[in-house]
């Protein structure tokens, strides 16, 4: 069990407390105590700080509305999601004291140090990553000590996750992951991308269309065990399928 509680402006003590309701509800069990990120923060400095000796990060000091503003400019490159505005600055030690940075990764030198990495599903088949898939991600934020990617990736090797279990729309995460495990010298996991529970109509599950929550479920007196028993068996509820992303 692990809570990823490292982004300050959605995590909340309540939430949490949720998550323990629902799998109670839903009568999951976890192994031992539960890890919490906020917790394990050294542990993050210290891959961060193996990246940054490498020379393999570098600080940016953009905001969202600069990366915006770089995309829409007839020099922005549209098809990747940052423009790569602060990478190749020198370093300025006084400058990363004095502003607000998070740090990337500098996919071109980790690929070249590294290669392109793929990865094995559950299923047997294997896949690699392309060049395009790969981008200079942010690994530790303005205002967090690690990012999904990189906090991720380290706690999955300290627990000793083989299996890592998550919906489709996270299948754009694995190259950049795969690619982290391979410059720390971390092991593969096997990946299973399952398709998503959606609307009938295909929409995805959302608090804006009214989507029922295992909260409201409960509330409503829905049993939780018998619904993990059909979901088990692949048995939706009526009105929700499985779709792909």
């Amino acid at each position: 069990m692990r809570i990823e509680d490292l982004d300050p402006g959605r995590c909340r003590p309540e939430f949490v407390d949720g998550i323990f309701e629902d799998l109670a509800w839903l009568g999951i069990a976890h192994d031992g105590e539960p890890i919490v990120q906020s917790q394990r923060t050294p542990l993050y400095a210290a891959a961060l700080e193996r990246l940054k000796t490498a020379g393999l990060i570098y600080p940016c000091f953009c905001t969202r509305a600069d990366i915006a503003a770089s995309l829409t400019a007839p020099h922005g490159d549209a098809g990747s999601g940052y423009p790569g505005t602060c990478r190749g600055l020198p370093d300025d030690p006084d400058q990363r004291a004095s502003t607000p940075h998070s740090w990337r990764l500098d996919a071109e030198k980790a690929i070249e140090r590294a290669g392109l990495p793929g990865w094995s599903e559950e299923d047997g088949t294997r896949f690699a990553s392309r060049r395009e898939e790969i981008g200079d991600a942010i690994l530790a934020r303005k205002d967090a000590p690690s990012s999904y990617h990189l906090a991720c990736v380290v706690d999955d090797d300290a627990t000793g996750v083989n299996l890592v279990v998550r919906g489709e729309d996270l299948r754009p995460s694995t190259p950049t992951q795969r690619l982290l495990q391979m410059l720390l010298g971390l092991p593969e996991p096997t990946y299973l991308h399952h398709p998503l529970v959606t609307h009938e109509d295909g929409r995805r599950l959302a608090k804006r269309d009214l989507a029922p929550s295992l909260a409201a479920m409960r509330e409503e007196g829905v049993d939780g065990l018998a619904l993990a028993a059909d979901l088990i068996e692949g048995r939706l509820p009526l009105g929700f399928r499985l779709s792909r992303a």
